[in-house]
């Protein structure tokens, strides 16, 4: 795949060094040609110095071809003029802006534009580190017996499926969020770290299922 990235900061040179290495196609855009010393020694692909939201800039860092587009620049007002440019103007389905005020990501998500609001993420990460039971529930059924609660879980957890997790607590997850994008449940999902996971809880289980997965898996009953 090719994939334009706007800004050459910490994570955008991360995420460029990573895709190259994966193999695919990467242009990355900044408005200052010294931010390209944060890509790494055998970082192959292009650099593009520009605004990122000039389609002639989006043009030589070869949008029109683009599969993915991320706007990770420190200003959020260039990163989502950005991708709804990249959205709107030349049709890239796969778009994400980087925001720091989560108030405009919540606008920007209604506008279609999946965003990652960096505070407000980074909160979450944190309280699930400093309380790791006892998350609000997201949503309660209008009985009051079942909801769907973000639960922390034991690293031990990372790497396994969806499918053996739900085996072993009981219950079904109804989806994982993962750097702001919600992904929906299949049977080749895998946990990774950093993501959320949200579980289908009823009432009178909702304890054990936490201390299910604040514990790790009982590994004789992996697969």
């Amino acid at each position: 795949m090719h994939i334009v990235i706007l800004g050459c900061g910490r994570v955008g040179a991360l995420l460029a060094d990573r895709l190259d290495a994966g193999g695919h196609s990467v242009a990355i855009i900044d408005q200052a040609a010294r931010s390209f010393r944060r890509l790494g020694p055998h970082f192959a692909g292009t650099t593009v110095t520009g605004v990122g939201f000039d389609r002639d800039v989006l043009e030589s860092a070869g949008i029109a071809r683009a599969h993915a587009f991320a706007a990770v620049s420190s200003g959020d007002n260039t990163n989502i003029i950005a991708a709804r440019t990249a959205r709107e103007t030349y049709g890239i389905e796969h778009v994400v802006a980087r925001i720091y005020d989560p108030r405009r990501a919540e606008v920007y998500q209604r506008l279609g534009i999946p965003t990652v609001a960096t505070v407000s993420w980074t909160a979450g990460q944190i309280m699930r580190r400093l309380t790791p039971q006892g998350g609000e529930p997201e949503f309660t059924d209008s009985t009051g017996t079942v909801s769907v609660v973000e639960i922390a879980y034991h690293e031990d957890w990372i790497g396994e499926s969806v499918t053996v997790i739900e085996a072993e607590i009981g219950a079904r997850i109804a989806f994982i969020s993962r750097t702001g994008r919600a992904w929906t449940i299949d049977s080749d999902l895998v946990v990774q770290d950093g993501d959320l996971i949200h579980v289908i809880v009823p009432l009178a289980r909702r304890g054990e299922i936490e201390d299910l997965l604040a514990a790790p898996p009982r590994r004789e009953r992996r697969i």
